[in-house]
């Protein structure tokens, strides 16, 4: 699992069969790294989210037949990206998820 922020919604008009209606994120994680998910919760722009990957993405999406390697698999109610910075309960709550 990993903490990413939703970038946008994308938006693809030709795709594999096999990803069938699944909605697509892109994410970003807090070093900067960009990645693409499926989203089978609804997540909105600027949320902070957790994903999986590999096989647990495709049961996460609800059908095991969709071609994914990561999904979003819910949305952080308390989050605060760690390049930002802040106080230092929260930092330490942090350090857990590295």
């Amino acid at each position: 699992m990993e903490i990413m922020q939703v970038v946008d919604e994308l938006v693809c008009t030709r795709r594999v069969a096999g990803l069938y209606a699944a909605s697509l994120r892109v994410l970003r994680t807090s070093k900067g790294k960009i990645s693409v998910a499926t989203d089978p919760v609804g997540a909105a722009p600027g949320k902070w989210v957790f994903t999986v990957s590999g096989s647990a993405a495709r049961y996460a999406q609800g059908d095991a037949r969709v071609l994914t390697d990561l999904t979003i698999a819910g949305i952080l109610d308390n989050w605060s990206d760690p390049a930002q910075g802040r106080s230092e309960g929260a930092a330490q709550s942090a350090a857990v998820f590295r």
